[in-house]
């Protein structure tokens, strides 16, 4: 359950607050995006490490929802076998029983790719490079310790948050990583595309390969 540093980084945080923090407050003290955050706690609270509540007030408006790590939860670095056991489950079941197992993998790791991914501004324009760096700042948050070669449009990813499960099924795990990116570069409104990735060139690393066009991308909307 806690593959990535980021993660680690938001129950460390969370536990040094001492008290209940909304994910604004939290994401302004980790560094990453509120949806980022929100996606780390989500899995920490299924996990049980974390609990939540929705904030008392009598302020107008939505009410925050408030986040605390239990006191009683293991050190960082553990593993959850119960999830990891769903994990096996779920992706072994999508693999045994749909004709294109990696088509609905792709479809989910693109929508969730899009969700984690902030949009930029209105009429901001991303050079490639920033369109990558964009890319690379998300798989990094998700554990995949990414490393780009610009020039190559390769990005080499060194730690797979989900090594286990996509050694088994790579067709299903495999997808949803690449999903992940194009849904990434579907929101930055990006003229480029994550075309392959490369599961295991060794055996534990694998190439992300990355095809951005020369001009720079203006977003408008």
């Amino acid at each position: 359950m806690l593959h990535g540093t980021s993660r680690i980084h938001v129950l460390e945080t969370l536990r040094a607050a001492g008290g209940p923090l909304p994910i604004t407050d939290l994401a302004t003290r980790v560094g990453l995006h509120p949806n980022t955050v929100r996606w780390h706690l989500d899995q920490l609270v299924q996990a049980g490490w974390v609990t939540h509540r929705t904030e008392s007030t009598s302020n107008p408006g939505r009410p925050h929802m408030l986040y605390t790590a239990r006191s009683d939860t293991p050190c960082c670095g553990g593993e959850n076998a119960g999830y990891r056991l769903l994990a096996d489950i779920l992706v072994s079941y999508l693999a045994r029983t749909d004709p294109n197992p990696a088509s609905w993998a792709a479809d989910a790791g693109r929508a969730w790719g899009r969700y984690l991914t902030e949009k930029p501004a209105p009429f901001a324009r991303l050079s490639p490079a920033e369109v990558t760096a964009r890319v690379v700042e998300l798989l990094e948050n998700l554990g995949f310790a990414p490393e780009p070669d610009q020039g190559a449009g390769l990005v080499t990813l060194h730690a797979c948050p989900f090594r286990e499960v996509a050694e088994a099924h790579p067709e299903v795990a495999c997808a949803v990583h690449l999903g992940l990116m194009q849904g990434a570069l579907a929101e930055l409104g990006a003229p480029a595309e994550a075309t392959w990735l490369e599961p295991f060139v060794t055996p534990r690393r694998c190439h992300a390969h990355l095809d951005t066009r020369a001009e720079e991308v203006s977003t408008h909307g």
